[in-house]
């Protein structure tokens, strides 16, 4: 640990004694550093809400006075049982260690003692500033981040080296609520996730359904551009697919439960590659099909733990933007490199270039037992991923033990409003695929050859990206995936017809016109635009038809000034193709 963390974990011990002389009969369990502080899991008799976390900092302010230093000593395992006699929890922890054979460790400053491996700054009354911490939140928890286990109250904290990191994190937090996917999604009307429907199933407003098919349209166009075939497959499998592949023994936690179907076993599909595997095999396959790329908008359902939900990030149902390519093996290297180009381009497009990063994962020769047991696959594929990332001049990171059990793969990497970095999407190299499912083509020299997979997705789950893509953008969408691109807004009902007109033209040439014909005042009116981040906006009234011309305001750039018709609908077209 460094000092910060030592820091952070000396703060979690301190608020775990503030707990428990506030709420004698409170049981505590862990309370670790994370990245921007510190958090306790108790279990409390009675519960507590955000509104007694002043009371419970306020003591842990009276007691870290008297903290000067920390001691430790090694316990017997009878011993520490007996002492964490009343605390199912800490007897769980105690057990564990001794199952392994570790030293089980006390740590006690001043009264407060804990079961602990260490971790703590010298003098935390001396050492430990405190203007540079804070409590901040009350969450739920369930024990060991299993929902089968009890809930538990976790309370978070704040640390940091000095007052000015804590104040500067602050304001960053309050940026990020501003900026959060849930409360833009909310108030801009662009998506809904009701709890009777189910948790982790999205539903996409009119608004939100008009960015999906735009994000739709683009990641068909991009793909058509890159050579791809565009496939419709079922969002079904059978049971003997699903073993074939291998999803059955590797993946059947984040798989749905079985449908039995007049005696046949289904699945719902966790992913396509299988199905395309069974679409390319529908004929022979020759050296001179190769490569064969197939691209689909695929429907998804994988299980999460219903506290691992999160928004538009992480769901139960989604869409993904996924190919796969059949290649050669001497194909293969400028293969990826292209898969590499498209999704430098993807993400260009989307204006999210500067806010992603790329992590080249690895498996860990270490930890073999969780991936596919061939040394000389996993060499060959990392080595042939490391020369086309190096060859286009990828930056990247490399990650060791983050592969995917048949192969390694490049993960897209973005950072969500709240700081929590999230894999947007993947590309992989699989050698293994090919061999479960048999897949040959026949070489120049007539020989059979085994092909080489490439699991990659464009832009990412729809979902996903929308979800970043919100928040990048604060909900100002540019003009091409904004859901209404103009406004028109007469003064007043005399003006609606000629408004109505201006409208109509707009529309017909593709681009999302609304026309605001309540009997609310033009100030309000302008209001609602502003706040529903409308691109652009014109105010009709008489000066507007008598001259037949339109006052084009834009919602980043201001006035615009006087045009025709024409020319703002020239202006604006031009627009969407060069952002799109």
């Amino acid at each position: 640990m460094n000092n910060l963390e030592n820091k952070r974990h000396s703060l979690a011990h301190l608020l775990a004694a503030a707990v428990l002389e506030l709420y004698p009969e409170t049981k505590n369990t862990i309370g670790p550093a994370i990245d921007n502080g510190f958090y306790y899991d108790f279990e409390f008799a009675s519960p507590i809400t955000d509104k007694d976390l002043p009371k419970i900092e306020k003591k842990m302010r009276e007691i870290i006075k008297s903290w000067k230093a920390f001691s430790h000593k090694e316990i017997e395992i009878k011993e520490v049982l007996k002492i964490y006699e009343a605390n199912p929890y800490k007897q769980e922890l105690i057990k564990e260690l001794a199952d392994k054979g570790e030293k089980i460790t006390l740590y006690t400053c001043d009264k407060f003692t804990d079961l602990c491996r260490g971790g703590h700054i010298e003098n935390p009354a001396k050492d430990i500033s405190p203007s540079s911490w804070k409590l901040s939140r009350i969450a739920g928890a369930y024990w060991r981040g299993d929902e089968k286990n009890k809930m538990l109250t976790r309370i978070y904290g704040l640390a940091f080296e000095t007052k000015e990191e804590l104040e500067n994190y602050e304001k960053k937090l309050e940026e990020a609520k501003s900026r959060d996917h849930k409360k833009l999604g909310r108030e801009l009307d662009l998506f809904l996730i009701d709890e009777e429907v189910g948790k982790g199933l999205p539903m996409w407003t009119p608004k939100g359904t008009i960015i999906k098919f735009a994000l739709e349209k683009y990641t068909r166009d991009l793909e058509t551009k890159y050579g791809y075939d565009h496939v419709s497959t079922p969002y079904l499998g059978s049971e003997k697919l699903y073993k074939t592949s291998g999803h059955l023994d590797h993946y059947k936690k984040n798989m749905y439960a079985p449908i039995d179907m007049d005696g046949d076993i289904f699945y719902l599909r966790p992913m396509a590659c299988p199905h395309h595997i069974k679409m390319l095999q529908r004929k022979p396959l020759s050296y001179r099909d190769l490569p064969v790329r197939y691209a689909e908008i695929a429907d998804y359902n994988r299980y999460e733990k219903s506290g691992e939900l999160m928004g538009m990030i992480r769901l139960r149902k989604f869409q993904l933007t996924d190919a796969h390519i059949f290649v050669t093996p001497s194909g293969l290297k400028e293969e990826f490199k292209n898969v590499c180009r498209l999704i430098q381009e993807g993400m260009q497009g989307l204006g999210l270039s500067d806010s992603v990063n790329y992590r080249f994962s690895k498996r860990d020769p270490k930890n073999k037992e969780k991936y596919y047991p061939d040394d000389t696959l996993w060499e060959k594929a990392e080595g042939v991923m490391k020369e086309a990332l190096d060859e286009i001049g990828l930056k990247y990171t490399e990650a060791t033990d983050e592969a995917a059990f048949y192969g390694p793969k490049l993960d897209v990497q973005a950072e969500n409003a709240n700081g929590k970095e999230d894999t947007l999407f993947t590309a992989q190299i699989d050698f293994l695929l090919p061999e479960k499912f048999d897949i040959n083509y026949t070489a120049e020299d007539g020989s059979k050859q085994r092909v080489v997979m490439i699991h990659r997705s464009a832009i990412g789950a729809l979902e996903r990206t929308f979800a970043f893509l919100i928040e990048h953008y604060a909900g100002a969408f540019p003009l091409w995936l904004s859901p209404v691109q103009i406004a028109i807004l007469p003064v007043s009902d005399k003006f609606n017809e000629y408004a109505e007109k201006i409208k109509n033209l707009l529309c017909d040439t593709g681009l999302r016109a609304t026309l605001d014909t309540s009997n609310e005042s033009l100030g309000k009116k302008v209001r609602a635009v502003k706040m529903q981040k409308t691109p652009y906006w014109v105010v009709i009234g008489e000066k507007e038809v008598t001259a037949n011309i339109l006052n084009l305001e834009s919602r980043d750039r201001g006035i615009i000034g006087t045009l025709s018709i024409q020319e703002t609908i020239k202006k604006l077209l031009e627009e969407t193709k060069l952002n799109s």
